[in-house]
């Protein structure tokens, strides 16, 4: 018994390493952008994962927005292809 503790506890070593180097600060990166995604509102400016740039004109539900590209030319977008949110500070 203690023999086989001794051969696992190299795999027992590496998957702790792979938790806490890989797998952890990846589900705090995906929940960290899904809560960027779910507070996008009205007049934010964004950046789609294709790269394009626009800026939020309507929220349509919880998975679309409607983003316009340029003067006069709109899009509907998925939520979750949003890269990069800019917030308008819209106190002023």
């Amino acid at each position: 018994m203690e023999q086989m503790l001794i051969q696992l506890m190299p795999l027992f070593l590496i998957f702790a390493i792979f938790y806490f180097l890989l797998i952890r600060p990846q589900q705090r990166r995906a929940k960290e952008h899904r809560e960027m995604v779910a507070a996008v509102q009205r007049g934010d400016k964004i950046v789609s994962s294709g790269g394009v740039r626009g800026k939020v004109v309507k929220v349509i539900g919880d998975t679309d927005v409607e983003v316009e590209i340029s003067s006069g030319v709109n899009v509907v977008m998925i939520k979750s292809t949003i890269a990069e949110v800019e917030k308008v500070n819209t106190s002023q």
